[in-house]
């Protein structure tokens, strides 16, 4: 069974033609689990998963909505809602029984304002992220961690959340700071990314994420799309989708020298250890 950890059907890029979209992900029997950004799309998340006994919702403010900005994507434009988190408001979403896991949260340095000083957009952010921490031992779920060119920043802060359990979504780093994902009991979220090529003005960060690929333990992955984003290399630029999830799944039984059998029942186990309230 194709299970697409992490992706954003409730966003604007799929109002067009979400019923075709959700129909394609139902003849392939998947598991979809939808994750929200900010207030609104976390609701939405719930609702869909209310309507849909194969979704699930993960909910949180994304750390690039805490301040009003631009934000360009291959498959998207829009403006950030400046939004705070309201504790209390994400706890009533985080205590429904569809609800899987608290996020997308995390630590983000690509997407800085330009009117406002990093640091202190940093330390709002790791304050938002510890307070997700919190909230997410309180109900008992794991966390979605999403870390942009913020590493280092995120090192810190492991021994504070080393009681939660998760996955660091998007992972895009090296072998190094993998391990210590691992170490603190975290699994690794991989996309689209590993199937691109890599740039030849660039090559190292993509020649390190293949490292991380051949290296990280079978049962300790799962597999995303972040659909609308993040479309695999054979489709790249375009919006993505959940069942397109199959090719990152044959990336990795490429690289591992699995059958493509043998890999999904394996990541199909590992999901459902990574989120025990998905049924």
């Amino acid at each position: 069974m194709l299970i697409d950890t992490h992706c954003h059907i409730q966003f604007k890029a799929f109002y067009d033609d979400v019923e075709d979209v959700i129909s394609r992900c139902h003849e392939k029997d998947m598991i979809l689990n939808l994750v929200g950004t900010q207030a609104e799309t976390s609701k939405k998340a719930v609702e869909w998963a209310e309507k849909y006994d194969w979704m699930y919702a993960t909910v949180g403010l994304h750390p690039i909505q805490e301040y009003k900005t631009y934000v360009e994507e291959e498959a998207d434009t829009f403006i950030t809602r400046g939004e705070q988190f309201d504790y209390d408001y994400y706890k009533k979403l985080a205590l429904h029984q569809k609800t899987i896991a608290i996020g997308e949260t995390g630590l983000d340095r690509f997407h800085i304002p330009k009117n406002i000083d990093p640091e202190i957009v940093m330390t709002k952010q790791k304050e938002t992220f510890l307070q997700h921490a919190r909230l997410a031992r309180e109900v008992n779920k794991p966390m979605s961690i999403h870390i942009r060119d913020a590493h280092e920043d995120m090192m810190p802060l492991l021994s504070q959340v080393k009681e939660n359990s998760g996955v660091i979504h998007c992972y895009t780093g090296n072998w190094e700071y993998a391990q210590e994902y691992l170490k603190a009991g975290f699994f690794l979220g991989f996309t689209g990314v590993i199937t691109y090529p890599p740039k030849k003005t660039d090559p190292k960060p993509q020649e390190w994420l293949n490292e991380v690929v051949e290296k990280v333990p079978l049962d300790r992955m799962v597999v995303e799309t972040d659909s609308p984003y993040l479309a695999p290399h054979v489709v790249r630029g375009q919006r993505n989708e959940p069942w397109r999830v199959e090719e990152v799944v044959k990336r990795i039984a490429s690289v591992r020298v699995l059958s493509m059998e043998e890999l999904e029942a394996q990541l199909e186990k590992n999901s459902h250890a990574l989120f025990p309230n998905m049924i």
